[in-house]
């Protein structure tokens, strides 16, 4: 019976050896064949990596002659007489190529070359038939059940040298490329299942082939209840509102027509039927030009949705301490105005008391039927209503400035805007003994703004012109008020003053919140005026004017 054994030999090397009986069949094997032959049940890793080669025949003579050809060529060449030795062989030691005999006793070639390409361990093994066998038929058979060439016998040394290298290069690229594609894989597995986004793949059909662990945890859903589900029937469960339809309705577009979608703000559902707002894309996957599935990539935005509720929150708790902070600014204004505002209220006040005394002595004369009295009471009576009407619209005007509106964008004429602001400073202006001369364009557009807001930012700026030209030679050249229209976009309003002008680092620094020049001063007027121009849209700036003092300009958008 047949059998394999191992024997030193000078190379180091295991010697096989294939006996028959007494009588040794291979006398001519040499030490240098030994030297590239490989005994069947040593274990391929205890083995250097080269290629091996299986030799399967029962021809002794055939063996031996391929045995002569292949060795030398950095092969580890294994042999075996019958199918099923060659199979146990193959099994263990896994060749890269089998040089394989058609016709032999009990197992064909045909047959180990089907149980090869079956077995899960040996299907990658490249199998060339040796047969004396040449019918196109015989060769077709043998390429059906796996082999991939055919050497027919008697051969040549240089063709098997040849088909074999061919084959071995061959098999070689294939596993590089299996090898390949196996890191491929298992890259593409650690990065899915390694992304925070949840991932589905869809069939055309929109029902889930893929899903990665985030995918599975987001949705609640065991990862084997997903696959082969319809992503959309596992949303709507049982529900089917229009609603959740609406949330889902992208993907569906995505798979019918092919259109890639991206939804920033939808739902997805849990198992348990709770939803979880999401950010969402849906790509279509196309072939031949038609869509046949999608990628949809998912993220839970919940934490995102709350961080934007927290802000929004912050940003109205800051819009409501701006409009504070803007009327406690106008309060402060009127404050330092209120003596000059009594000054000026106290006028037709007297007034008004001065000429009802004279009404009362009048009336004391009717008697006499006296028409001169008559007529001077009607006319101190007429003064006596002027001024109430006096003082009555300088409170209106100071009420209306220093009450707090809800900041409401209207359509203003700008030309009354500036002349009601001026009215207001001329009370300053009186007690500086200081004119506001006006210089405004005709036909201005009305503009779009909070006409209380943009009176603040007007006031402020020409009060801040006279105290800079308080002490100042060139207080008699006054503040000037121009507003013109500088594009079809925008009214300008300039405040110039001719005073001591600005502080060097007034650039960096001026609408800088608490920083001031004045000793008295809060530091906040500019600021505010800056940010009430900016919510307006407009632009509030400044330069130095070239013979001194200071040009402030700002811009209304047009209604």
């Amino acid at each position: 019976m047949a059998k394999y054994i191992k024997t030193p030999c000078p190379a180091g090397e295991i010697l096989a050896e294939w006996l028959t009986s007494s009588t040794m069949l291979f006398p001519a094997v040499t030490n240098e064949l030994a030297n590239n032959m490989y005994v069947a049940d040593t274990p391929p890793e205890t083995v250097d990596d080269v290629e091996r080669i299986l030799l399967v025949d029962d021809n002794p003579t055939n063996l031996q002659v391929l045995l002569q050809t292949l060795s030398g060529r950095g092969y580890k060449l294994l042999i075996a007489k019958n199918g099923e030795s060659a199979l146990r062989i193959a099994q263990k030691a896994r060749p890269a190529l089998v040089l394989l005999d058609i016709m032999m006793p009990g197992m064909d070639g045909y047959e180990v070359c089907r149980q090869l390409k079956e077995g899960p361990d040996t299907r990658n093994i490249t199998v060339i038939f040796l047969s004396a066998l040449d019918d196109t038929k015989d060769k077709v058979r043998g390429l059906e059940t796996g082999a991939v060439d055919f050497i027919s016998k008697p051969f040549q040394a240089e063709e098997v040298i040849a088909r074999v290298e061919t084959q071995l290069k061959i098999h070689r690229l294939e596993q590089a490329l299996s090898a390949r594609n196996r890191q491929l894989e298992a890259d593409k597995a650690r990065i899915l299942e390694s992304m925070n986004e949840g991932i589905f793949g869809l069939d055309s059909r929109g029902h889930i082939t893929f899903a990665n662990a985030a995918a599975s945890i987001m949705t609640g859903w065991p990862m084997d209840s997903l696959i082969n589900r319809s992503l959309i029937e596992l949303m709507l469960d049982e529900a089917g509102d229009e609603a959740r339809s609406q949330h889902l309705a992208p993907i569906q577009v995505a798979l019918n027509k092919g259109v890639s979608k991206r939804v920033d703000d939808a739902f997805f559902w849990h198992k348990e039927g709770s939803s979880f707002p999401v950010s969402y894309s849906c790509t279509p996957i196309m072939e031949e030009g038609q869509p046949n599935g999608a990628v949809v990539v998912f993220t839970d935005i919940t934490s995102k949705k709350r961080g934007q509720a927290a802000l929004q929150k912050a940003l109205d708790e800051l819009e409501t301490q701006k409009e504070k902070l803007t009327h406690v600014s106008r309060l402060s204004i009127m404050g330092e105005m209120a003596a000059g505002f009594a000054h000026e209220v106290n006028q037709p006040l007297t007034a008004i008391s001065n000429y009802a005394q004279v009404a009362k002595r009048m009336m004391a004369r009717l008697e006499h039927n006296d028409n001169d009295i008559y007529d001077s009471l009607y006319e101190a009576m007429d003064k006596i209503n002027i001024q109430a009407r006096r003082a009555g619209e300088i409170i209106a005007r100071i009420r209306s400035f220093v009450k707090k509106p809800d900041h409401v964008l209207g359509c203003v004429d700008p030309v009354k805007l500036i002349s009601d602001t001026v009215k207001l400073a001329e009370v300053d202006a009186r007690n500086n003994s200081m004119e506001i001369h006006t210089e405004v364009a005709e036909d201005l557009p009305e503009v779009k703004v909070d006409p209380v807001q943009i009176q603040q930012v007007a006031l402020n700026l020409i009060r801040n012109g006279m105290e800079a030209m308080r002490d100042q030679d060139t207080r008699d050249i006054g503040v000037w008020v121009k507003a013109e229209q500088v594009d079809d976009q925008f009214v300008k309003v300039s405040v110039i003053d001719r005073g001591y002008g600005l502080a060097d680092d007034a650039e960096e620094k001026l609408f800088t919140p608490f920083y001031t020049t004045k000793s008295d001063g809060m530091g906040i007027g500019l600021t505010v005026c800056h940010s009430i121009i900016q919510s307006h849209g407009g632009r509030l700036t400044f330069h130095r004017h070239s013979e001194g003092g200071t040009i402030f300009e700002f811009t209304m958008p047009i209604a």
